[in-house]
């Protein structure tokens, strides 16, 4: 298995967002796994300011120069901010995905949700699954 960076303090999607709790909101990202899946980000689609999320269901997607792909909520609730560096610089989410290039904000409609996602030793095994 290729060795990617998986921060303990996150947790996780199976399809490779990552989510850390600052107070009653969630900040999101992709994971580096999924940041070099991808290649050289080129352009990142966010979901509007105020927007509701629904846990599981597309708000975006994320382009690089080998495809285009549906950014997933990993929770339900209300987009509160954006990462709009990312408009300008989307190679971010490559150069740090876990830092200046994180996605969105987002309040949570329900804050336990969070506690279904997968912590970083979950998150290890689906890659493992995945690069067989």
């Amino acid at each position: 298995m290729a060795d990617h960076e998986i921060p303990e303090e996150l947790v996780y999607t199976k399809e490779d967002e990552w989510v850390r709790r600052e107070g009653d909101q969630v900040v999101i990202g992709v994971t580096d796994f999924a940041q070099g899946q991808l290649g050289d980000i080129v352009f990142v689609e966010l979901p509007e300011i105020g927007a509701s999320t629904e846990a599981g269901v597309a708000f975006g997607t994320i382009e690089s120069v080998k495809a285009v792909s549906d950014l997933f909520a990993p929770l339900s609730g209300e987009v509160l901010s954006i990462n709009e560096a990312l408009e300008e610089q989307p190679e971010l989410v490559n150069e740090a995905c876990y830092g200046d290039g994180w996605l969105f904000v987002l309040r949570p409609s329900d804050p336990t949700d969070i506690d279904g996602l997968l912590d970083a030793t979950a998150y290890r095994a689906s890659i493992s699954e995945r690069e067989g």
